[in-house]
């Protein structure tokens, strides 16, 4: 089922998520299975649970939307659960971001070149897997939805500045999405 995607402005996003109850496999595959539904109708790259409402420690990202240029990502998919970052590099790249819920903005942010991430996948299989690159990134973004945190929190104090008007109009509800959202 395609559920709506709660834009800037909503609670939600906010908030900590909970960890997941790995033993609610059927609430969780549920879940995963109409995030990707979700995502797949958005022409997205990344969907965390709070983004579609539910403050849970889930995310899912697919890079076969931006595998045009970077083809490397072709084929890649992961779910995650309960994703927790072991290790990160001191190195950082920048690339521009945007996001689902803040539609129509885009910044550069800076983040670690590679992490290790220990994560339940949809076998509900623990796993500790590196990544890097593109994948690296997406998989970032996606977590600080998690702990409540957007990308334009991490941008520039000067740029967060000249995005103000736009993000005030989004947390009103002026914006248009080519996906079902929300705002609460």
């Amino acid at each position: 089922m395609k559920l709506p995607i709660y834009l800037y402005g909503s609670e939600v996003l906010r908030e900590t998520a909970a960890e997941a109850d790995i033993n609610d496999r059927e609430m969780l595959s549920a879940l995963v299975a109409d995030m990707k539904e979700t995502l797949k109708s958005a022409d997205g790259c990344g969907l965390a649970a709070p983004q579609v409402g539910r403050s849970l420690r889930v995310l899912i990202v697919d890079g076969d939307v931006v595998s045009d240029v970077y083809d490397y990502l072709k084929g890649f998919r992961r779910t995650m659960i309960n994703p927790v970052i072991i290790e990160e590099s001191d190195k950082l790249t920048e690339y521009s971001e945007g996001c689902l819920s803040v539609p129509g903005v885009y910044a550069d942010v800076r983040r670690p070149s590679k992490i290790r991430v220990e994560y339940y996948n949809e076998d509900f299989e623990k796993v500790t897997e590196e990544f890097d690159k593109f994948a690296c990134r997406m998989i970032q973004h996606e977590m600080d939805h998690l702990d409540g945190h957007l990308f334009v929190d991490r941008v520039a104090p000067i740029r967060k500045k000249m995005l103000a008007r736009k993000l005030q109009g989004i947390s009103h509800g002026k914006i248009s999405t080519r996906y079902k959202s929300r705002i609460e």
